[in-house]
């Protein structure tokens, strides 16, 4: 029995290979369990474009990707520092309000949600304000599906030796970066996004000396994010217990990755599931609500139709009866749903879904 395709951000659709993976049961102190861990800490420093001698860490904590943005919060930020978000979406707020509930003091640069952030901007501000030690931005801001300029972005910020925190939840794995050339201290995604793993646990790609000057500076014993390494570095194993599935499942999914071609093969797969569902929902009337030039292949925002009988959860339903699972919006300044086009999806699921929306809307009376 096929499950229904997830046009959604995660989690996503994965391969039969990847969830049989799972169907093991290894102890946390198993040495079988714990060369696994260290495969994929190698591995994703490699999807990262660096690696041990590069100087950069990989740190995995159990709990989902907002656990990992909440233990780099927690824990990087100094005592008596200031975070600034750069934010134009639900995700950027996110982070807001982690660093609000740990006391961190808090400085937003804030955009509409169609629009990038400006770099003259952030250049200005960092330059006027001595106060902010710390700069978080999203690169895939799922609200709208927006690509901020993380590369020019961050080197903005290592020109004015701040610490740099990218959450790619949404992107790494299909949009190819370069941690150490893009100046990027701590990036952040988990491991049903665009790698195609299941839930479970979310990673850390830390620059090595940023993370060793973070001691003490932890808010939480479970988000501890140098109490983590350490306890990795010691004997391959986690402080509390890990999630072991999950991992397995991830094991594969990056030799699935690597047989893709890396994160440029995954990300042109993703890009032509885009430029289909795309075209097929302008033949059918939809309009999407970002300019071409900011919206990345992960998902899409599309507006609802200006049409009488337009209903979003009728909309979903027959959608959902017919097989295929997509996402409402997320946006405070229109009114839109949303389609993934990640996870292990191909030119005929969407050719799929699109015939499954003819249907849907002419059941609802709209031609």
């Amino acid at each position: 029995m096929r499950d229904k395709p997830l046009f959604t951000p995660g989690p996503l659709t994965t391969s039969r290979t990847v969830k049989e993976a799972m169907l093991r049961d290894l102890g946390s102190r198993d040495g079988e369990f714990i060369e696994t861990v260290r495969r994929v800490r190698d591995g994703l420093l490699g999807v990262a474009g660096t690696s041990r001698e590069g100087g950069y860490e990989t740190v995995i904590l159990q709990g989902s990707g907002t656990f990992g943005l909440e233990a780099v919060v927690a824990s990087t930020i100094p005592p008596d520092g200031s975070l600034l978000v750069i934010v134009n979406g639900a995700y950027g707020e996110r982070i807001v309000k982690i660093a609000e509930v740990l006391g961190i003091d808090v400085v937003v640069l804030r955009y509409s949600e169609n629009v990038t952030p400006v770099v003259g901007e952030l250049d200005a501000l960092l330059a006027e304000d001595a106060r902010i030690t710390n700069v978080a931005v999203v690169h895939c801001e799922t609200t709208t599906g927006i690509i901020n300029p993380v590369q020019a972005l961050g080197h903005v910020v290592r020109k004015h030796e701040r610490t740099f925190f990218v959450d790619s939840m949404s992107a790494f794995g299909a949009v190819p970066v370069d941690v150490a050339d893009w100046g990027v201290d701590y990036l952040v995604s988990s491991a049903n996004k665009c790698i195609e793993g299941v839930p479970g646990f979310s990673f850390v790609i830390c620059r090595r000396a940023a993370l060793l000057a973070t001691e003490g500076w932890a808010r939480s014993l479970s988000f501890d994010l140098l109490a983590q390494w350490k306890g990795l570095e010691a004997n391959g194993q986690f402080r509390f217990t890990p999630p072991t599935h999950a991992l397995l499942a991830f094991d594969q999914a990056l030799r699935e990755l690597e047989d893709e071609g890396g994160p440029s093969g995954r990300g042109a797969r993703y890009q032509k599931n885009h430029d289909r569902l795309l075209a097929g929902m302008r033949a059918r009337g939809f309009r999407e609500y970002l300019e071409a030039d900011v919206q990345g292949p992960i998902i899409t925002s599309f507006l609802y139709p200006d049409h009488p009988e337009f209903s979003f959860d009728a909309f979903y339903g027959g959608l959902n009866d017919r097989g295929f699972v997509i996402y409402p919006g997320k946006l405070t300044q229109a009114e839109c749903f949303r389609i993934g086009t990640i996870g292990r999806l191909f030119l005929a699921d969407v050719d799929a879904l699109l015939l499954a929306i003819d249907g849907t809307l002419a059941d609802m009376g709209i031609s």
